[in-house]
Parts: structure tokens; C-alpha cells; sequence
């Protein structure tokens, strides 16, 4: 019996993977749930799956669903609740499928107690990349990653000698404008933006891969997971989303992993590695689908991307910038305070100001999330 902590339970990601918890009752249980203000789902979850935490945004929330938990269940909140969900049970894997740099703290603390972490909240690694690392081989705990293109990586390197390894290869969809020029973009809404032709999933990662900042977090998620250069990181457009990504080695031999998109195949693999058990999922058959498409990278069609990998190579605190910055300027285009385009320059305008810290302290990064957060808040203002 696997013992789970799943932090972001109410999310696409989290829902996802209580729906694979599901299918394997006698595999799985579920030790702690997290969510933020969806408490209703909240409650039917833990009254489903019983388990011995949950946490919440606020006290406030937290008094009011006490009631309606099972008994024994107990009740946490804010910060402190999601790094308690996180370390303070009897949980073998924590899953991270929160959204945001909120993430870093508690799978810190998951890793120092020894837990594996199913790694679906890139933006740990892309703000506090070195520390989570450093931290896993201290405690000798997994890094098992959730994200679909991560994990068909991890699959293709299985077994494989990364000293013969040349490359990895990160596919992307596009997103729901890649067949618009920029002129088209200009006035773009946020139900457009949310039309994602593949994937179902939350509403801030849809959009970040719409500005192609989804694939930039990515990009350097993949440089702390496999310990790889930046420039040997490539990034194509595959608009199918069969291949999900894939390697290539010294002899030039490629190997990609395949499939239908469906977020339960990554993170039923996490949840079971290195087994591999049965999932719900169809079967891919090549022959119907006849094709699949290739594109090269476009960085000025797609400057979020560029800003990623630029903002990478200088690392330190630089990468907690970009993403802090994103992570406010997709909130202001969701209110209608800007437009599609402006996320762009939100994000140039706040890491084009910030001068990094090389080899920051987790009060560093901290400080420098905020501080993204509030020359974002102020662009065109």
C-alpha cells in the first residue's frame, strides 16, 4: 500500500490523480489532501478518501468545513497547513499539483522528511531549482516527474548511459493560437485563450501555454531534473501531442515516448514507477491517425520562450522573476486589466530590471518573487 499526500487536490492535475487513486483502492491511500478556496470539492473528496489531514487557504475556510469532514480528520490552513500536509504524516510520495512558486516551501519540507515527490508544480523548480535538488540527493528521495513532456523523458532515459546522451527534445501543442499570426493577437479574449485544442487542464497553465511561458517553465524544469545545459534542450511545436516528447543520443539514435494526451498515463506512472499498471486510457492506433507535424521554434513569434531560456542561462534568482512575473500578469489578463500581448511585457519589463543572485538563499528567492510580483502589479499602471 502506496501512502499519498496529494497537495492541489481540487485542481485538473489533482482531480486526475484522485481518479487513478481510484481505480487501485487496494494500491493506494490517500494520507492528506490540499486545496485552496474550493472547499466544496474539498469535502467530497475527504469524505471519499478519508484522509487523516487536509489543509485550506485560511482559518476561515477551515472552520467552516470542519464540520462536514470525517471524524478524525484534521484540519489545517494556509502556508503552514500545506508544509504540515506535506511532512507531517506517514505519506511515501507527496504529489505537488499546486499551482504557483507556492509549491517550493512545502515539497522542501516533503523532501527533507524523506518523501518522494511526483513533481507536478514545475514552478519548484523553475524559482528554487538548486535547493530542490541539492535537498533530494541529500535525502536520497525521487524527483518523479508528473508533466507529460518530463515524463516521457524520464521513460526514454530508463536504462539509458546519460553520459551517450546528446539531447532532449520537449514537444509543444502550440496552445490555443498557434495558427495566429501576432497581428491576430492583439485582441484575443480570455475564453479564446482557454480553448486549448489538447489538453484539459487549469485555467493559468492553459494560457501560459497559449504565451508558450508553460513550455519556458519547462524548459528549465528539465535542465534541474536531467542535469543538462541549456543548449541542449531543444523545443519544437507538434501539434497532434502524440509524441510527448523525446531524445537523442551521441550514435544519433532517437527514442520518443507516445501516446494519447491524457494527463492519468504521467501521473499513473509516479504514482506506480517503476511498475506499470493497467490505465483507462484508449490505446493509440497509428494507422488511424495517418500523420503527425512538425515545426521548428519560432522565438519572436514566441518571445516568452526566448525570455526562458535567456533567463535560465543567467539562473540564480532570475528564473523566480520570470515566473513570478507570469504568474501576475495572467492574473491581470484573466481580470481584464490587460491584454494578451501585455503578459509579454510584464515579464521583459520585470526581469529586465532585476539583477540576480547567483546562488540565492530560499529568503532570497522569497524576496525576489515579491518583489516581481509588485513591479508586475504596477506594469502600464
Amino acid at each position: 500500500m502506496k501512502r499519498v499526500s496529494l497537495l492541489g487536490s481540487t485542481g485538473s492535475v489533482g482531480t486526475q490523480t484522485l481518479d487513478v487513486i481510484s481505480r487501485y483502492p487496494d494500491r493506494f491511500q490517500v494520507e492528506a489532501l490540499t486545496a485552496g478556496q474550493n472547499w466544496e470539492l474539498l469535502i467530497e473528496q475527504a469524505n471519499r478518501f478519508r484522509p487523516k489531514q487536509v489543509s485550506v487557504a485560511s482559518k476561515e475556510l477551515a472552520d467552516k468545513i470542519k464540520v462536514h469532514l470525517p471524524s478524525g480528520t484534521v484540519v489545517l490552513h494556509g502556508e503552514q497547513g500545506l508544509i504540515e500536509t506535506a511532512a507531517n504524516n506517514d505519506a511515501d510520495i507527496v504529489v505537488t499539483a499546486i499551482v504557483g512558486s507556492q509549491g517550493l516551501k512545502p515539497t522542501l519540507a516533503a523532501i527533507e522528511a524523506g518523501k518522494h515527490i511526483g513533481l507536478a508544480n514545475k514552478e519548484t523548480l523553475v524559482s528554487g531549482g538548486h535547493l530542490v535538488s541539492a535537498a533530494a540527493k541529500r535525502n536520497n528521495v525521487k524527483l518523479l516527474p508528473v508533466d507529460s513532456e518530463h515524463s516521457a523523458i524520464f521513460q526514454c532515459l530508463n536504462g539509458e548511459s546519460l553520459s551517450s546522451l546528446r539531447k532532449i527534445v520537449l514537444t509543444a501543442s502550440g496552445g490555443s493560437f498557434r495558427d495566429r499570426t501576432r497581428e491576430e493577437l492583439k485582441d484575443v479574449t480570455v475564453k479564446e485563450a482557454l480553448a486549448h485544442p489538447n489538453w484539459s487542464m487549469g485555467a493559468k497553465i492553459t494560457i501560459d501555454s497559449a504565451t508558450m511561458v508553460n513550455k519556458g517553465l519547462e524548459v528549465i524544469e528539465a535542465h534541474w531534473l536531467f542535469e543538462l545545459p541549456y543548449d541542449r534542450i531543444d523545443v519544437v511545436i507538434h501539434p497532434e501531442s502524440i509524441i510527448h516528447s523525446f531524445v537523442e543520443f551521441d550514435d544519433r539514435s532517437m527514442i520518443a515516448q507516445m501516446g494519447l494526451p491524457d494527463m492519468r498515463v504521467p501521473i499513473q506512472y509516479a504514482l506506480t514507477y517503476p511498475e506499470r499498471l493497467v490505465s483507462p486510457v484508449h490505446s493509440l492506433d497509428l494507422t488511424e491517425l495517418g500523420k503527425l507535424h512538425f515545426r521548428k521554434m519560432d522565438f519572436d513569434r514566441f518571445p516568452c520562450l526566448r525570455m526562458a531560456f535567456d533567463c535560465g542561462k543567467v539562473g540564480g534568482t532570475m528564473t523566480a522573476v520570470f515566473n513570478a512575473a507570469n504568474e501576475v500578469a495572467v492574473s491581470r489578463f484573466v481580470a481584464g486589466d490587460i491584454g494578451f500581448l501585455d503578459i509579454e511585457d510584464v515579464i521583459e519589463s520585470a526581469i529586465g530590471r532585476h539583477e540576480a543572485a547567483a546562488v540565492p538563499t530560499l529568503e532570497q528567492i522569497e524576496e525576489a518573487d515579491g518583489w516581481a510580483r509588485r513591479v508586475a502589479a504596477q506594469y502600464g499602471k
